[in-house]
């Protein structure tokens, strides 16, 4: 079986290294061509996943044809950069098995990643998305690991279960596509909020409330547009938060943890060769929670720590004088 990765990343070449070590064809797409001579020349991804030797089973190629053509397609591109990247390559998805392993939500239409996709063809029986607690670094490193499949179409999250699954990544399924969605989008936002905590030099006390209460506005925030709640409770909410909160691999984590310490936004990001999506995810999820009339303390002071410059201090001083109310989830 053909298989096809949109994007050069560090998640797109653990994906690609992981599918190499099955009997399937593995193509590698991306603009980068310098990004591509370089794999090919050291057979190492050093910009977006040094010290791990990649596959040299694995093909890459600059054309999106050879892409469209596989029998599945996986979605590995940022969340702001998929629409572009689409839209330039005139791509036309209807009828083509998509799995997304992205974890955003768009900037401006507030739209999930498959409800991006949709406006390329694609449809609920051919999409599924994969998340849950899994840095590409352990990942390369044959790290034992579990993810979730969320689809509508079972065989289809059965044929992804069977793709992926080894003795080091294991795949459980699901069929709450919105919930698994949310989960991994939106933990990015509370692990800028972790970062801040241990840039603050504060305590486990505050990270596990962090947490907790992080917790509960995704939850709210899924379940206003149609989520499962118990979903929160699994790999895709719970499992990846904690790892994206306390990981030394996150890369939204460094963001917060900067921020503490004085950085800017800008500073920060203009030394980063990959992408901490939830800094664009703050302004989605802070716009959505808006737009679903849903309360979100600490979605709105990661907003306002991040673009309207609000001291983390302050922020979290404001958070812990909130009016006392009753532990409630969603």
């Amino acid at each position: 079986m053909k298989i096809g990765i949109l994007g050069i990343g560090a998640w797109a070449t653990a994906i690609a290294n992981l599918i190499a070590e099955t009997e399937n064809q593995v193509v590698v797409w991306s603009f980068e061509k310098d990004t591509i001579e370089q794999i090919l020349e050291r057979h190492e991804n050093t910009k977006y996943l040094p010290g791990f030797p990649v596959s040299s089973k694995i093909q890459y190629t600059d054309c999106m044809e050879e892409i469209i053509d596989s029998e599945i397609i996986i979605q590995a591109t940022p969340t702001q950069y998929i629409r572009q990247t689409l839209e330039k390559n005139k791509v036309n998805l209807s009828s083509k098995p998509i799995l997304n392993v992205a974890k955003g939500i768009e900037k401006v239409s507030l739209k999930r990643i498959s409800e991006i996709l949709w406006d390329f063809g694609c449809t609920e029986e051919n999409y599924a998305v994969l998340t849950g607690p899994s840095h590409a670094e352990e990942v390369a490193a044959k790290i034992p690991t579990a993810t979730v499949v969320a689809s509508e179409n079972r065989e289809l999250a059965r044929t992804v279960q069977t793709l992926l699954s080894n003795a080091y990544f294991r795949v459980y399924s699901s069929e709450d596509v919105i919930g698994c969605e949310m989960g991994g989008a939106l933990k990015n936002v509370i692990a800028i909020a972790a970062g801040i905590i241990d840039g603050l030099n504060l305590g486990d006390n505050t990270k596990a409330a962090l947490i907790t209460r992080g917790l509960a506005e995704i939850s709210r925030l899924g379940v206003s547009l149609g989520a499962n709640p118990l979903t929160f409770s699994g790999l895709s909410g719970l499992g990846d938060l904690v790892v994206t909160c306390i990981s030394r691999h996150s890369r939204n984590r460094f963001v917060g943890e900067n921020i503490a310490k004085g950085k800017t936004l800008d500073e920060i990001l203009s030394n980063m060769d990959a992408v901490a999506e939830g800094v664009d995810t703050t302004v989605s999820a802070y716009l959505l929670g808006q737009k679903q009339n849903v309360e979100m303390p600490i979605t709105k002071k990661v907003y306002e720590i991040l673009f309207e410059n609000l001291d983390p201090k302050i922020a979290l001083n404001d958070l812990m004088l909130r009016q006392t109310k009753p532990e409630w989830w969603w």
